[in-house]
């Protein structure tokens, strides 16, 4: 594969093309602001400093998938009217047969979202067979992102396919990289992979990387049993001076979505460190 041709398959400009492009699109997950509407959402997130908004389209969502075709643009146009952009949505996409999927597809693709992250596809007894689930389901909806001009992202995820990263490569292996490709979440990856396993999971993923999902958590003791707690992004167990520096040797430029699993005494200003802790690495990563 020339280089052009993995850049290009991994949603990446080389640095020669961005003298007027913003090389980062840094959103927040509107998961974690159930309760705002779409214009208090807008402010809020503008005034804490966030590039976007990543985007609920699912049950009990921001937007709910079968309403998508009326809200979707309503909550668009007023989230852009604050100066915000919409660069990706969140949906539980599996099948491309969901009676929500072509609504969903086609009207985000003309407002121009450029990504949708898929839903999840849990392991059952046998890992062949959930992973021969997990590929009919991403190739069907591959080929409706193609069909209105939109690219998925493959979520690497604890208890489901993807998981392991080499897994989520083969569901991935025989599928346009234009249309669908990998939503990396360092934390996750951490989470099952520990020492060493989110390092290859990452770099099976460069090469067709389109989003990433920023958040961390540590290993506590709770009634007796071990458990993922999260916390603020630096405080935890994701080994941050190594990715960051991973992700830069692509360039990587977004859509990155900070994630707050945790629950802050004051959700705003934890939001706004946390974006500052990744400001901070990201420029630090890509040299200043």
């Amino acid at each position: 594969m020339r280089r052009r041709e993995f850049l290009l398959g991994a949603g990446v400009v080389p640095l020669a093309a961005q003298t007027s492009m913003q090389r980062f699109t840094i959103c927040f997950f509107s998961k974690h602001l159930p309760n705002l509407n779409y214009d208090e959402l807008g402010k809020t997130l503008r005034d804490a400093g966030f590039d976007g908004v990543d985007l609920t389209v699912r049950p009990k969502g921001h937007v709910l998938p079968e309403r998508a075709a009326q809200d979707l643009p309503r909550a668009v146009e007023v989230i852009r009217s604050h100066g915000l952009e919409v660069p990706m949505i969140t949906t539980e996409l599996t099948s491309a047969s969901d009676p929500s999927a072509r609504t969903i597809l086609s009207t985000a693709a003309r407002l121009k979202i450029p990504f949708f992250k898929l839903g999840y596809w849990p392991y059952g007894d046998s890992p062949e067979e959930s992973v021969g689930r997990a590929t009919a389901g991403a190739r069907g909806l591959a080929e409706l992102a193609k069909e209105f001009g939109i690219t998925a992202g493959f979520h690497n995820h604890p208890r489901n396919v993807g998981l392991c990263g080499w897994d989520g490569r083969a569901v991935l292996r025989d599928l346009d990289p234009q249309w669908i490709g990998c939503y990396y979440d360092a934390s996750n990856a951490t989470e099952e992979g520990a020492v060493k396993g989110w390092e290859v999971t990452l770099r099976l993923a460069l090469p067709r990387l389109k989003m990433a999902a920023f958040k961390d958590f540590y290993w506590a003791k709770v009634r007796g049993k071990w458990k993922s707690v999260p916390c603020p992004l630096g405080q935890g167990m994701v080994d941050w001076d190594k990715v960051f520096p991973l992700l830069a040797t692509i360039h990587f430029r977004g859509p990155i979505s900070v994630h707050q699993e945790y629950q802050p005494p004051d959700r705003m200003a934890a939001a706004r460190e946390d974006l500052e802790f990744v400001r901070k690495h990201l420029e630090a990563a890509e040299g200043g």
